[in-house]
Order: C-alpha cells, then structure tokens, then sequence
C-alpha cells in the first residue's frame, strides 16, 4: 500500500471513528473477496425483521433504514469488488430531534478476509485499521561488553525499549591478581551478559509475527562474539539481516543502526521517506528552479508543474486535504512526510509542512 492510498484510508477511518450512536444503531458489514452479494443481501434482509423486535422505537426505526441504505446500496455491484467491500450505515446526528441516515462504503485496498455484520454505538473498524498498521517490524540491538540497547523500528519511528549493563570493568589493571585470572573474569563476565541479552531477545522478539528482521551493531569483535557465544535461539539468528559495525550502544546508536543499514532495509517505510526527503534536498540544492516550497507550492499547482507533492504529516489536515485534491487534479505524484526522523523534522522546518519537485521551471 503506497503512501498516497494509506493516508486515504486513515482520513476514512478518522472520519467514521468519530460518530457515536445513541444506542446500537451503526451497523458495519464486511464482505470478503469472491463472496456472493445475494447471499450478503439476504442476511440483511432477515436482519431487518429481527431489528423489528427492538423495544425504543427511534433505535428500531434507525437501524431498519440504515439496513434498507445498505442493501439499497449493495445492489448498485454486479459482483463483489476484488478485495470484498466495507460499508456502513448509521444515523450520524449529533442532535436529538434531528436524524440523518448516511451510508459509507469502501472496496479496501487489500482483501477483506473476513465476513461480519454488527450494530454497535461506534463503526466496527479493526479490519480497517489493522490494514494500515505497521506490516514490518525490525529488532535492533546495540551492544558491547559493557552495555546493550534494544528497540525496534516500526515504520518510521525508532524505539529504545530495554538497556542493560553486564559489569565487566573497564580498562583497568587489574591490581593484585594476575593478568589471566582477570581476563577469565572478564570473559565469564562478558557470556554471562551476552546471555542475559540473548533472553530478553528472546522475550521481546521470539513470539512477534510481524517482526520481518534483526539489525545488530557493535564494536569489532563485540557483536560477533555476541551472534556466536550468546546462546542466541536458532529462530532468531536466523533473522539477522545485518551485522554493522558501531562505536555507540545507546539510542543514538540504534538510530545509527538504521542509517548503516540502508542497503537492507531499501524498501522499509522510514529509509524510502528519508529517500524522498534527499532528493527534494539535492533538487533545490542544484537547481532551486526545479523544486518549490511555501507560497510558491500554489502557484506550482496552479500552473499544472507539480511533478512530485511532499506534505508533512503534521500539516493541518484541512490543508493537506486541500492541496492533495490540486494535485490529485494535474495527476501529480503524493507523498507524505512524517516528523519521526530528523530528516522529516527537517523538512517540515525548511518548507513549513509542504514542497514540491517540478516537471517544469515555473519561470
């Protein structure tokens, strides 16, 4: 799902999440992939007779005509669409003596798996929000003998979950013991701590489905000492997709983990946003004709030059609506920026929440 019809989807799902019904008077069907609508169509109609029975009269009233929109609705398709159909219904009034009987559909932009009917005082949208979660996860370890940081990279957003600290001395003598009792010390020390590691890797990843790989940083020969001698499971080095070498164990050097590791996390959600971010830079770095932002993003859109639209995740809603619909209109390309990054902070400070990338010099 690309960004553009992601943030489509989170608007529609924003939108519906905030009607309440006074009762259980919102309905929400799901219909899967290759499901048969006339089958879809009876079941609401035997819904209908059994919404009769409810006791408040406005309740009862309210969902047989939301039921009458939805089947009337459902009639309007030869066949189920490809990915299956989302639609609702309900009285979205606000006030009391007022009622408006609105139906919403959607064909989602993945396949709908699952076939539910359901009245309730809010919209049933978990199907819908689990579309737009995060569907890769990555685990990120920074260690060395003395410290490990442990986090995880959802989408954009880079988070330190577990520090731990093993003990081992530092560069000091070692008095009066000898030399090798002190480096036995050291090492017992050092696996006792790369097993400690392991287990809350163990904890935090094992049983994790959407966790698609592990990135792992350290100093030479640290992190290599930690893959062979930590007791790490069998599931989980199976999982490392990236071992880099690092001078920082801390937050910071999660987030260095991530930068090292472009290469293999090429098509992961923050490094393509910090992609986009780059060329926009180096656009209006070498040729400021061919790249806009501010007030002058209008006039871009106006003339039909917008080639590429970036929109800051943080700007209004309405005006990120606004100006996604002018470039929808001169077929202009949409991504979205967020702030989770320094990149993203960045943009957003440069061109207050919108930029752009042109097909033509606007002079």
């Amino acid at each position: 799902m690309d960004t553009k019809t992601k943030q489509k989807l989170r608007k529609f799902i924003n939108n519906l999440s905030l009607i309440r019904g006074r009762h259980t008077e919102l309905v929400s069907v799901y219909i899967p992939q290759d499901y048969d609508l006339n089958k879809i169509i009876n079941h609401i109609s035997q819904e209908q007779g059994t919404a009769s029975n409810i006791k408040d009269k406005a309740t009862r009233t309210n969902v047989i005509d939301s039921l009458e929109r939805i089947i009337r609705h459902l009639r309007l398709y030869k066949r189920t669409p490809e990915n299956g159909l989302a639609i609702f219904a309900g009285n979205i009034s606000d006030k009391d003596s007022k009622t408006t009987i609105e139906v919403f559909a959607l064909e989602p932009p993945e396949p709908v798996k699952v076939r539910i009917y359901r009245c309730d005082q809010t919209f049933l949208l978990d199907p819908l929000i689990n579309m737009i979660e995060y569907k890769e996860v990555y685990g990120l370890v920074v260690l060395d003998r003395r410290e490990a940081t442990i986090g995880f990279l959802r989408g954009t957003s880079i988070k330190a979950t577990v520090h731990q600290t093993s003990g081992v001395p530092g560069k000091i003598k070692a008095g009066g013991q000898s030399a090798a009792r002190f480096e036995r010390l050291t090492e017992g020390l050092a696996k006792e701590f790369y097993r400690r590691v392991s287990e809350t890797m163990k904890n935090l990843f094992f049983d994790m489905p959407k966790l698609k790989g592990i990135l792992i940083g350290g100093p030479i020969p640290t992190k290599e000492e930690f893959i062979e001698e930590g007791n790490l499971v069998t599931k989980l080095k199976e999982k490392i997709i990236a071992v880099k070498d690092l001078g920082y164990v801390d937050e910071h050097g999660l987030e260095l983990l991530v930068e090292n590791s472009h290469n293999d996390l090429i098509e992961q959600e923050l490094i393509l946003e910090k992609n986009h971010v780059k060329k926009f830079f180096e656009t209006l770095g070498k040729d400021k004709k061919m790249a806009v932002y501010g007030k002058d993003i209008l006039v871009a859109l106006e003339r039909g030059a917008v080639d590429i639209l970036y929109i800051s995740k943080k700007l209004e809603k309405s005006a990120a609506e606004e100006l996604e619909k002018r470039a929808e209109s001169i077929g202009s390309k949409i991504f979205y920026i967020s702030t989770e990054h320094t990149d993203g902070e960045q943009f957003y400070n440069l061109t207050k929440g919108v930029g752009a990338i042109l097909r033509f010099a606007l002079e």
